[in-house]
């Protein structure tokens, strides 16, 4: 195998020739195009970076939301609780009241009914008595006579001393 001295040659040139014409024409807008290509890259890195570093505090400011409302829900479910507690208390405390009330007013009526029933009955037991003392006091007349008009005496002698 020889080496042809000339093939060489004429390559290095074709090929000094191709470099500087691509160096001329193509390189400078590929490179371009590359850097452009590169910043692209690079710009949608810091962008991926800014919005995962977003993401991260969107997603501490949504936790500290949520931990902020679930502190919120536990603090109206405990007043709700004291509230209702409050107000069983207080219905409770009502109940009580009113059963005292209506306690003490069913004593009343009873005592009251009860006068009214001791009234009636004295007042019976009255006209029953001046019916049985007249009743009496007609017997004993009819039977002794006597030891009445003595009664009597005695009677006007005891009103005479009193005026």
């Amino acid at each position: 195998m020889t080496v042809l001295w000339e093939n060489i040659l004429i390559t290095m040139l074709a090929f000094g020739i191709l470099y500087w014409l691509l160096n001329k024409f193509a390189f400078g807008k590929l490179f371009a195009v590359m850097e452009q290509r590169r910043e692209l890259v690079l710009g949608q890195l810091e962008e991926a970076k800014k919005t995962r570093e977003q993401a991260t505090v969107y997603v501490e400011e949504q936790k500290d939301a949520l931990k902020q409302a679930r502190q919120e829900a536990f603090e109206i479910i405990e007043q709700s609780k004291q509230s209702s507690s409050k107000q069983a208390k207080d219905l409770l405390e009502q109940a009580k009241v009113d059963a005292t009330r209506i306690k003490t007013e069913a004593v009343r009526d009873i005592e009251s009914e009860r006068n009214k029933a001791v009234e009636a009955l004295r007042a019976e037991i009255g006209s029953y008595s001046v019916d049985i003392a007249s009743k009496l006091i007609q017997r004993e007349v009819e039977t002794n006579p006597a030891e009445q008009e003595k009664l009597v005496d005695q009677y006007l002698e005891e009103v005479g001393k009193k005026s």
